[in-house]
């Protein structure tokens, strides 16, 4: 069943905007941590390591995009917040199927780049 779209003039209010730009900050924060953490760890890369590597950037990616355009002064207009919130949803799995994989790699000693400790 198709969402009805906004009116191109709807608003959203500004606290729930400023809510939303919060949580994307502190997650966009979690997975820059995870990425400088598993990347400065000294173990050599290997070849399986860039699918799950891969995935990550280009989550992270989306992320900054997102929040990026949360802080646009256009971000109120609804139709335009709920792009963001789609994509930054989107970019929120890829992320997490980056670390499912890393993950998956870590516990079957295929990757180089352990998680796990």
């Amino acid at each position: 069943m198709a969402m009805p779209e906004p009116d191109p003039e709807e608003k959203i209010d500004a606290t729930f905007r400023n809510g939303s730009l919060t949580a994307a900050g502190i997650i966009l924060g979690f997975c820059l941590t995870f990425i400088s953490r598993w990347v400065s760890n000294p173990n050599d890369w290997s070849r399986i390591d860039i699918l799950p590597m891969l995935l990550l950037v280009v989550g992270i990616g989306l992320q900054v995009k997102v929040f990026a355009d949360l802080l646009a002064r256009d971000s109120l207009i609804a139709a335009k917040y709920d792009r963001s919130r789609r994509l930054f949803l989107i970019g929120l799995v890829i992320v997490a199927a980056g670390i499912g994989l890393a993950l998956f790699n870590d516990i079957l000693g295929l990757g180089s780049m352990p998680i796990l400790g």
